[in-house]
C-alpha cells in the first residue's frame, strides 16, 4: 500500500483543489480515487450526463456483491465548495493556512475537512479487513442544492446494496443531528411587451406586476411565521417554513419597457413536510395578484428534508461515543435528504460551525479536527468490525 498523508496534510491537499461548483470536480475526485485505490478500496465512479462531474463511491469490507447488506456504514460528504470571492480573505483561499488554534482555507469546514478524515478513518480501518462493508461516497454540486447525491440516487449502478448506517459529515460542531429542513425552490416569470419608453401604451411593462407578486409572496411568507408544523418544536429559532425571495431580474435598459422579468425564491421546509400542499398555496397567492398578465411558475429545485427515527442504529451509536442526550436540528439541507429514499438511515455528524462555512477566512478548529477523528475511528469500529 502507498504511504498515506497525515489528516491536516491530507486536509491541505484537498483544498488546494479550487473545486467550486461551477467547476468540474474531476480533478479533486481522480485525487481521491487514485489515494483510495492505492489502499485497496474498490471504485465506483458515477458521472453526470455530459461526464463533467463525478460522484466517488469507494468500498472495502464485507462481501461486496452480497445484494442485501444492512450491516456496515458508510461516510458521505460533497467535494464542491462555494465561490471564494469575498474581498475579506487574509490568505489564499485554495492554500491551506495555519493559525495557532485552526485551519484556514475554502472548504476546510464546510466540508473538505470531513473528507480527509473519513478518508484516512476508512483506510486505517481497511488495514484491519474489516468484516461488515466500509462505504465512502463522494458527491458533487451539493452547494447548488444536492445534485450530485440526486443524480446518485437516480442513477447508481453499484452492484451491491449500500449499507443501511450513514453518516453525513456536515459541520455540527460534533453535535449529531437527525433533522433538517428541505429546500423548495421556485421561479415564477412574468411576460410582457417591449417598446420604446416614449411610447408605454405599445408596450406591456413586466417589472410592475413583478412587483405586486413580491408584495403577494411577502404576505404569505408572513402567515408562514404563524403556523406551526409536528417538528417545528426542533428549530426553536426559525420554528416554522422560511420563505425568502432570493433574485429578481428584469429589464435591460430606462428608456425601454422591459419585456420579462423573473422572481425566484425558496422555502425552507420543516421535516415531515411535503411540498406538494405548500406549491399550491404559492400557486393560489401568485393567480390572486391582480392584473399580472401572462406568466408561468416553476419548481426549479427541491432538497428533501431529513427527518430519521431516534432509534436508528447510527444515531443510536454515535450519540453513545459523543455522550449525547439532546436532539439536535440544522435549517440547512443536505446529501442526508435525498439519500433517504434508497433506504439509508443517515445522520449529520462532523467537526466545523456551519456560522464559518461561506464566508472569507472559513476555518476548521484543530482541537475539533483532532477530537473528530478519534471519533470517526470509533465509529467505523463499532460498524465494520462484526
Amino acid at each position: 500500500m502507498a504511504t498515506r498523508l497525515a489528516d491536516a496534510a491530507l486536509l491541505a491537499r484537498l483544498v488546494g483543489f479550487d473545486s467550486t461548483s461551477h467547476r468540474s470536480n474531476l480533478p479533486i475526485a481522480d485525487f481521491v480515487c487514485n489515494y483510495l485505490e492505492h489502499q485497496g478500496f474498490s471504485i465506483i465512479r458515477n458521472f453526470n450526463e455530459d461526464r463533467t462531474k463525478v460522484n466517488v463511491l469507494a468500498c472495502i469490507g464485507g462481501d461486496p456483491m452480497q445484494k442485501s447488506v444492512s450491516a456496515g456504514l458508510m461516510l458521505c460528504g460533497h467535494l464542491d465548495v462555494v465561490p471564494a470571492t469575498e474581498p475579506d480573505w487574509r490568505s489564499d483561499p485554495f492554500t491551506l493556512t495555519e493559525t495557532d488554534s485552526a485551519y484556514v482555507g475554502r472548504g476546510a469546514c464546510d466540508m473538505k475537512g470531513f473528507v480527509a478524515l473519513a478518508v484516512n478513518a476508512a483506510c486505517r480501518a481497511a488495514e484491519r479487513s474489516p468484516k461488515n462493508p466500509l462505504a465512502l461516497l463522494f458527491t458533487f454540486d451539493e452547494e447548488p442544492g444536492t445534485l450530485g447525491a440526486q443524480h446518485f440516487v437516480r442513477t447508481r449502478n453499484a452492484p451491491f446494496d449500500l449499507p443501511r448506517s450513514c453518516i453525513v459529515g456536515e459541520p455540527t460542531g460534533l453535535h449529531v443531528v437527525r433533522m433538517h429542513k428541505g429546500h423548495l425552490k421556485m421561479r415564477i416569470t412574468i411576460h410582457g411587451q417591449s417598446a420604446h419608453s416614449g411610447y408605454p401604451h405599445l408596450g406591456v411593462n413586466a417589472i410592475e406586476p413583478a412587483a405586486r407578486v413580491v408584495s403577494a409572496l411577502s404576505v404569505l411568507r408572513r402567515e408562514l411565521e404563524w403556523e406551526r408544523f409536528e417538528t417545528s418544536d426542533h428549530f426553536p429559532q426559525t420554528p416554522f417554513v422560511a420563505l425568502n425571495v432570493g433574485a429578481i431580474s428584469g429589464g435591460s435598459a430606462v428608456n425601454m419597457v422591459p419585456d420579462r422579468c423573473v422572481v425566484e425564491f425558496g422555502m425552507r421546509l420543516l421535516p415531515g413536510m411535503e411540498p406538494g400542499p405548500l406549491i399550491e398555496r404559492i400557486r393560489s397567492a401568485i393567480e390572486a395578484v391582480a392584473d399580472i398578465g401572462r406568466h408561468s411558475i416553476e419548481v426549479t429545485g427541491l432538497s428533501p428534508s431529513l427527518l430519521l427515527n431516534e432509534n436508528a442504529e447510527v444515531y443510536r451509536g454515535l450519540c453513545e461515543i459523543v455522550d449525547q442526550r439532546e436532539t439536535f436540528a440544522v435549517s440547512y439541507a443536505s446529501d442526508a435528504g435525498p439519500l433517504q429514499e434508497l433506504g439509508l438511515e443517515c445522520a449529520l455528524f462532523g467537526p466545523g460551525s456551519i456560522e464559518v462555512a461561506h464566508k472569507a477566512n472559513e476555518s476548521m478548529p484543530k482541537a475539533e479536527f483532532v477530537r473528530a477523528g478519534a471519533i470517526l475511528d470509533r465509529v467505523v469500529q463499532m460498524f465494520c468490525s462484526g
